[in-house]
This record gives structure tokens, C-alpha cells and sequence, in this order.
């Protein structure tokens, strides 16, 4: 079995839309992509909230989110699929966005990793709503923002917990 899936025709591997929807190629990975895309999200978030903590991260994540929507509705236009699996850029705004609402700590970046692929994959409501009701570039943000946020708030809340004296 190949490692990486063959990128699809009708846009370029070196087209910007191509680079940001797949997470620079992330999204090939053959086996579990979007776990692929979260796990190449945390070292990102690491930098960027060491550099300027919760408020650049989640500004990051917003960059991500307007960006990503162009890159996956573009991608989708050009190959003609539906929330096709290799794109991953939701997967690294979802992660962003649940890992801003915590300090840099291995212990909780790898809980908030957890939780996001939790919530992604088991898709409750509204997320597994989003998921099959909003389509194109929108769609694809959107339920993975959602899952974010279930992530977000659990994570916030095990965070308060334990920095209770």
C-alpha cells in the first residue's frame, strides 16, 4: 500500500490553493489524513502561541479559516469532489482554535489534540448537521470550526480544574 495517496487531477500540487487546502501536502498521507493534518497543526500552534500566546493563535486561526474557505473552494471547483478527504486545512483551524484556549503544555496540547479529533470524527450536533447541510469551501471549515469549539470548551474546563489550588 503506497504511503501517499496520488494527488488528484485538475489542480496543480504547486498551486497555492493546492499547498494551503492539504496542508502542504499533509493531506496525502494515505491512511487517516485528518489525523495527519491535526497532528502537523500542533507544532505550529506551539510557535505561535509562545510568540504572542491565545491572542495570535486564535488570529491565526481566523487567517486560517478565511484562507482555507478560498484554498477548499477552490479545490473542490478544480476536481469536482465533495469535502474531498486530503484537504486538511479544517483540520488545522479546528486544532488552532480548541489549543488557544490553553497555555503551551505538552500534557494539555496532547488532551486538546484528543478532544478535537473526538468531536471531528463523532461529529455531534450541530457539527454532523454542518457537515452534511453546508457544502463547498464553507461546508469543510465549518464542521471542523464546530468541533473545535465542543473541544475548546471541554479543554477549558479541564484547564480550570486542574489550576484549581
Amino acid at each position: 500500500m503506497a504511503i501517499l495517496s496520488k494527488p488528484r487531477p485538475g489542480i496543480p500540487v504547486f498551486h497555492p490553493a493546492f499547498l494551503l487546502s492539504t496542508w502542504f501536502g499533509i493531506g496525502l498521507i494515505a491512511r487517516a489524513p485528518g489525523t495527519w493534518g491535526s497532528l502537523a497543526a500542533l507544532p505550529f500552534a506551539w510557535g505561535l502561541s509562545l510568540w504572542g500566546g491565545a491572542p495570535v493563535l486564535l488570529a491565526a486561526c481566523a487567517v486560517c479559516t478565511l484562507l482555507g474557505w478560498w484554498a477548499s473552494t477552490v479545490y473542490v471547483a478544480k476536481t469536482g469532489t465533495d469535502d474531498p478527504k486530503e484537504v486538511v486545512v479544517d483540520e488545522v483551524a479546528g486544532q488552532w482554535l480548541v489549543l488557544a484556549t490553553v497555555p503551551n503544555d505538552p500534557l494539555l496540547f496532547a488532551l486538546g489534540f484528543v478532544l478535537f479529533r473526538f468531536f471531528d470524527i463523532f461529529k455531534p450536533w450541530p457539527v454532523g448537521w454542518a457537515d452534511r447541510h453546508v457544502g463547498g469551501g464553507l461546508g469543510i471549515m465549518l464542521d471542523d470550526l464546530l468541533a473545535g469549539l465542543y473541544g475548546a470548551l471541554i479543554l477549558s474546563l479541564i484547564n480550570l480544574w486542574w489550576s484549581l489550588p
